[in-house]
């Protein structure tokens, strides 16, 4: 997933992405445990977009709650 598509996301598709991901990243540790990874890079490229869309989030929850302050 590239930073461009997260920036497009509206929030609510942000988090249902994040949680998407991290129930398939539930799913790729529970097989790394019972049975062999064809790719065990999935693991470290799934945790890193969980944590771009997190970032993501966050980063509009800091610019909203500036917003509000201002005004």
């Amino acid at each position: 997933m590239k930073t461009d598509e997260v920036h497009k996301m509206k929030d609510e598709e942000l988090t249902v992405e994040a949680n998407r991901l991290r129930h398939e990243l539930y799913e790729l540790r529970s097989q790394a445990v019972t049975e062999k990874l064809e790719n065990p890079r999935q693991l470290r490229h799934m945790r890193r977009d969980i944590a771009r869309l997190l970032t993501e989030a966050r980063s509009r929850q800091i610019a909203a709650a500036a917003n509000t302050a201002e005004a």
